[in-house]
């Protein structure tokens, strides 16, 4: 029977240097998730703060050594240096950790939105089969669970938000602060919205597609910019926030001390929320520029843990209910397939025992011989009831394995095949 395996990398282990190394884009993490599920299934969830490798084999060992060898490939580093960063769980363990992700008890800023829909995107991109479509399922019921059940995702609810608080709090008052947005996705719009709901100015709104920017410019009031435009525009800005998808930095070191020479010493505050990071980090020993990472997020995510620790609790046994339901689930697939030979080869009997004594049976109204039949089925239904309740009983203590092997032994079934 195939075991669930996690071998993942996230914020709790690893600086945003290291995890940038194996953050990919979607359609990366979907290659890949093909490429591991060569023999099983595979999803890759590849966040900010994780990227996460969700495998299954019969030989859990191959899983864990498979995932920690492509997080290694992907790294570039020698595998001594990316080793304690990396943790491994199994089965039960592996789901309770993906239900928790998906309910934004793992994230950075516990109870944001944004993750439930990037375990929606890696299952719907991966190659999923039995064990994580049900895992990828149920993560996605328990994540809606905790939202709907649970006040765990008041604000700051997000990376987005967390940032805008944060750039609350350096200013003291964001209002006619000037936004310059850099990349115009989705967390760059819910960083906008989040600044503009504390009174910020979006002023101006930079990406690599023209037409993306324009259209959320025009939604928020603000001028749309080509990125080679964004130097220009820095010696107006106040807030810069950037969240690409680009493979290096969009605002070197250089670039910005020289856009900064033109500010008089007017402070700039740059927020960097993209994996890997779009601003060098050399930006934040420019004079008067302060430069904030992703992981410096950690210390708005203090400030609002004290007021969520109630509504984690509740959210924490959502999430342990669900994982001990899958826990259930996965044990009753080693019966399940004994179960139903066990009734089949019983059914098989019942109805060659009725096929000899038709002889006998052949005077018997249509009525009547529905009764034997009803009599009949009701004999083998009773008989297997407790055998079967026991067996379901036993997959969830974890004997099982051992019940259905038994089964199988003491009513020699499947010795046909062999």
């Amino acid at each position: 029977m195939s075991s669930l395996v996690l071998v993942g990398i996230s914020h709790h282990r690893s600086a945003v240097e290291l995890r940038e190394r194996v953050a990919m884009p979607r359609d990366e993490a979907a290659a890949l998730a093909r490429r591991l599920a060569d023999g099983g299934e595979a999803v890759c969830l590849s966040t900010c703060n994780r990227t996460e490798l969700y495998v299954t084999r019969d030989d859990p060992a191959e899983a864990e050594a498979l995932g920690a060898a492509t997080l290694v490939e992907l790294s570039g580093l020698d595998g001594s240096k990316i080793a304690p960063s990396l943790y491994r769980l199994r089965d039960e363990a592996a789901a309770l950790h993906l239900f928790r992700v998906a309910a934004g008890l793992d994230s950075l800023v516990p109870g944001e939105g944004e993750i439930l829909g990037q375990v929606r995107s890696a299952y719907e991109s991966g190659a999923p089969g039995p064990v994580l479509d049900r895992a990828f399922r149920e993560a996605l019921y328990v994540g809606k669970k905790v939202r709907t059940q649970t006040a765990i995702g008041e604000s700051p609810a997000s990376v987005s938000s967390a940032a805008a608080a944060l750039a609350q709090q350096v200013f003291g008052d964001l209002a006619d602060r000037r936004v310059l947005l850099v990349g115009a996705g989705k967390v760059g719009e819910q960083a906008a919205r989040n600044l503009l709901s504390r009174g910020a100015e979006i002023a101006f709104v930079a990406n690599r597609t023209g037409d993306r920017a324009v259209e959320l410019a025009r939604r928020f009031g603000g001028e749309a910019l080509p990125l080679e435009r964004v130097d220009r525009e820095l010696a107006r800005a106040d807030v810069v926030v950037s969240s690409t998808s680009a493979p290096d930095f969009v605002l070197s070191r250089d670039r910005v001390e020289m856009a900064a020479r033109g500010r008089k010493g007017r402070p700039l505050f740059f927020i960097d929320l993209a994996v890997p990071r779009d601003v060098d980090p050399g930006v934040a020993d420019i004079p008067d520029c302060y430069l904030y990472d992703i992981d410096d997020l950690q210390a708005v995510v203090a400030e609002t843990v004290a007021g969520r620790r109630r509504e984690a609790e509740r959210a924490e046994g959502i999430v342990a209910h669900e994982a001990e339901r899958f826990r259930e689930w996965q044990a009753s697939r080693d019966v399940v397939p004994a179960i139903a030979s066990l009734r089949a080869r019983a059914e098989e009997i019942r109805a060659a025992e009725l096929a000899k004594a038709e002889a006998r049976l052949g005077h018997l109204t249509e009525h009547e011989r529905r009764a034997v039949e009803s009599v009949t089925s009701q004999i083998v239904n009773k008989l297997l009831h407790l055998p079967t309740v026991r067996m379901k009983e036993a997959a969830a203590a974890a004997d099982g394995a051992v019940y259905a092997d038994t089964v199988r032994h003491l009513f020699g079934l499947g010795e046909e095949e062999r």
